[in-house]
C-alpha cells in the first residue's frame, strides 16, 4: 500500500508557493451567478407568460437546467466561504444558489464541509462514500439490484444521475437533521421546505405542463450536470484510512470554456487540499501538485472519467477494489491497478478479508 498523508501535509508544501492573494475571498465571482439568475428568471417568465411550441420550451428547459447547475456550483464555492466570508451573508447567498437544488446551507454545510470534506472516502464517516461488499451484504434490495446485468445496472446507474443530488439531499437531511440544536432545527426545515413549497406551488401558477417545462425538466438537467462532476470526484478512486486528497479524489479536464461556466469545479484534488480557497486559484494549485507529486495525482478528461464509471461497479471490497457481486468480478482502483484506458477485470473469490485473485 502507497504511504497516505493528510490533505493538512500536502497544503503546508503547496501554500508556501502561492501568492497571499489566493486566500482572500473573491466577491466578483456573485457576478457569474447573478447572470444565472437572470437568466433562469428571464426564461421562466418567457414560458410562463407565452405560448410557445413544446420543443422551444424544451430549448428553455435546457438553458434553465444549466443555469441550475451553475448557480449550484456558486452555491458550493460560497458555503466553503471563498466568496464572501460573513456568515449570515455567505448563509443567505448560498441558500439563493442552492434554492433550484432544494439543498439548505445549514444542512449542505454539515453533510459536506464537516462531513465529507474531514472523512472523504473514509469507509464508514464519509456520508458520500459508496459501500462496501460486507455493508451490500446485509441490503436484501441492495443483493436483488445487484443480480441484474452489468450493463443494466451501468444504464440505470447512469440515468439515475438525473434525480441522485436532490435523493441524496434528503437523505442527508434524514440523517443529519437531529444532529442539530434544537433550536436550530427550525431553520434546516425551513431551509429544506421553503425551496420545495415555492416550487411545487409554481404548478398552480403556471399549469402543469408548463411547470415542467419551468422547473422539473431542468431540475433532472442540473442534477445530471452536478452528479457528472460528483460521481468522478471519487468513485474510481479506493477507500482509504487516510484523508489523503491525491489518493481520494480525482481531478476531471473539461474545456476552457466550461471550466469558466462551471466555476473551475472540475479541479477537485485541488478542492480537496485548499476548500476555503477560491477556485479561481485552483489552476496555480495544480501546477505545484504536478510538480511535487506527478506519480500521485489522478486526472483524466471528463468523457474518459465517466467512460470508466460505465464499465466499472460501485461496491468496495477491501477499500482499494471495485467488485461487481453477481460475478465475482474485481477490479483496481486509482492508483491500485485501474487502467481508464484499458478496463480490465479478474475473477475473485469475494469472501471480505479473504481475497483469492484467480488468473
Amino acid at each position: 500500500m502507497k504511504e497516505l498523508h493528510s490533505f493538512s501535509w500536502y497544503a503546508k508544501h503547496v501554500k508556501k508557493h502561492l501568492p497571499k492573494d489566493a486566500f482572500k475571498p473573491v466577491p466578483a465571482r456573485l457576478f457569474g451567478g447573478l447572470a444565472y439568475l437572470l437568466i433562469t428568471v428571464t426564461s421562466f417568465l418567457l414560458i410562463g407568460l407565452l405560448n410557445f411550441h413544446p420543443l422551444i420550451n424544451l430549448l428553455f428547459s435546457v438553458v434553465i437546467g444549466c443555469s441550475f447547475a451553475g448557480m449550484g456550483f456558486l452555491g458550493h464555492e460560497i458555503l466553503h466561504g471563498t466568496v464572501v466570508r460573513k456568515p449570515w451573508l455567505r448563509d443567505t447567498l448560498g441558500a439563493i444558489a442552492f434554492f433550484p437544488l432544494t439543498t439548505g446551507p445549514k444542512l449542505w454545510r454539515k453533510w459536506h464541509n464537516m462531513e465529507h470534506h474531514v472523512h472523504t472516502q473514509h469507509e464508514e464517516n464519509d456520508p458520500d462514500a459508496w459501500p462496501t461488499l460486507e455493508k451490500i451484504s446485509k441490503m436484501k434490495a441492495f443483493r436483488w439490484v445487484y443480480r441484474l446485468p452489468f450493463s443494466v445496472r451501468a444504464f440505470f446507474s447512469f440515468a439515475s444521475l438525473t434525480v441522485q443530488f436532490t435523493a441524496h439531499s434528503m437523505k442527508m437531511f434524514t440523517m443529519y437533521i437531529k444532529e442539530f440544536k434544537p433550536k436550530t432545527q427550525p431553520k434546516v426545515w425551513l431551509q429544506i421546505a421553503l425551496p420545495w413549497a415555492t416550487w411545487i406551488s409554481l404548478i398552480f401558477v403556471m399549469g402543469l405542463e408548463k411547470w415542467i417545462f419551468a422547473f422539473l425538466i431542468p431540475l433532472l438537467i442540473a442534477n445530471f450536470i452536478v452528479m457528472a462532476y460528483i460521481s468522478t470526484n471519487h468513485r474510481l478512486n479506493p477507500l482509504v484510512p487516510v484523508n489523503d486528497p491525491l489518493a481520494n479524489s480525482l481531478t476531471v479536464t473539461v474545456p476552457k470554456w466550461v471550466d469558466v461556466i462551471h466555476f473551475n469545479f472540475s479541479y477537485h484534488t485541488e478542492h480537496h487540499l485548499f476548500p476555503g480557497m477560491s477556485p479561481k486559484y485552483y489552476p496555480l494549485v495544480k501546477k505545484h501538485i504536478k510538480e511535487m507529486w506527478p506519480e500521485r495525482y489522478h486526472e483524466m478528461p471528463m468523457g474518459k472519467a465517466l467512460k470508466a464509471l460505465w464499465n466499472t461497479p460501485r461496491v468496495y471490497f477491501e477499500n482499494y477494489e471495485l467488485v461487481d457481486p453477481n460475478h465475482g468480478t474485481m477490479y483496481g482502483s486509482l492508483g491500485y491497478g485501474l487502467d481508464p484506458d484499458n478496463v480490465k477485470s479478474k475473477t475473485v473469490s469475494t469472501t471480505p478479508k479473504n481475497t483469492k485473485a484467480q488468473e
